[in-house]
């Protein structure tokens, strides 16, 4: 790869996290080098899975594909992801990057695999009655990354990938909270249908503004849901070089922030998308900055059994088998 050929390719990935993922963005920033390149190029090609699938450019768009289109389309990142494990030249900036990261770093081809059986669990429609269902799909779609992002840091023990998968269902458990009624009106439910039964709200119903406030009480219920798993994610950032602890405390900060935010405005919280202000981010940067250097003093914590486990060898996707063996 020439070097024009490199900036591009780095261009690509951080354009694509400024636009996708301002919350992401801010924290990415404090990873040395070498780590943030990787990382930016593998949320690019996150990003673009999604995309693809979805019918949208950066997460934005309503040009939605038929299901029919969306599962060929879903065939034909299986079939890349493929061919980028098997060292084939990628033409498309999204897979040169993954290709990158994932044999730089050694990523488990069934870690990306798990990955685009999120998308697939969409695609299907699958339905979630239960937590546990919910807990599933969030592993798909963020702990898996989280898992994938450790790699790139160099984590290997299966102890400490726990915590890097609870930080990424943490921030999952956050999105649906904070976006129930536009995952609704795109005809997505996340939410376990067991807490809208108990709710008095049926799941075709979840966007009228009669249901505002047990909504807003289901919301919290997720937000709440999700504080231990970012306490397990906290216990596990002292095993994190310096620079990344400090980029993964800043990120896991201000994700709960946008939970705890959600759940303060009750009813009022899908008014508006909510966010995190720039002064905000700069004191939960400082936050995340002492919290990274204090964890140079402790130890990883076990941890609670009572938490959701990840599958730990789990094969997804028709190509998985394949990559697994690759």
């Amino acid at each position: 790869m020439s070097a024009q050929e490199d900036g591009a390719l780095l261009d690509h990935a951080t354009n694509t996290i400024n636009v996708g993922s301002k919350s992401f963005a801010a924290a990415a920033r404090l990873f040395d080098p070498a780590t943030r390149r990787s990382v930016l190029m593998l949320y690019a090609w996150c990003r673009h899975c999604d995309d693809v699938v979805d019918g949208q450019e950066l997460g934005f768009g309503s040009a939605a594909p038929t299901p029919e289109e969306a599962a060929r389309h879903l065939a034909t990142l299986e079939d890349q992801t493929q061919r980028a494990y098997e060292r084939e030249t990628m033409r498309d900036p999204a897979f040169a990057a993954f290709q990158e990261v994932a044999l730089r770093h050694a990523i488990p081809p069934r870690f990306a695999f798990d990955h685009l059986a999120g998308f697939a669990m969409d695609v299907h429609e699958e339905r979630y009655d239960t937590i546990n269902d919910t807990l599933r799909y969030c592993y798909h779609v963020a702990g898996v990354v989280g898992l994938m992002m450790a790699s790139i840091m160099g984590v290997k023990d299966e102890a400490v990938l726990d915590h890097a998968c609870d930080l990424g269902l943490a921030f999952q458990l956050t999105n649906i909270a904070r976006d129930i009624v536009d995952d609704a009106g795109i005809g997505r439910v996340y939410v376990p249908a067991q807490w809208l039964r108990e709710a008095g709200i049926a799941p075709g119903e979840i966007a009228l503004p009669r249901h505002r406030a047990a909504l807003a009480k289901v919301a919290a219920r997720l937000v709440d849901h999700a504080e231990p798993y970012y306490a397990s994610a906290a216990d596990g950032i002292a095993a994190l070089p310096l620079r990344s602890a400090w980029a993964i405390a800043t990120a896991r900060y201000v994700y709960r922030q946008i939970g705890i935010e959600v759940k303060r405005r009750g009813p009022r919280a899908w008014d508006e998308r909510v966010g995190t202000s720039k002064a905000m981010k700069l004191w939960l940067l400082a936050k995340g900055g002492a919290a990274a250097l204090g964890s140079r003093f402790t130890r990883p914590a076990a941890r609670p059994a009572t938490l959701w486990q990840r599958p730990r060898a789990f094969a997804a996707g028709p190509g998985a088998a394949r990559a697994t063996a690759a």
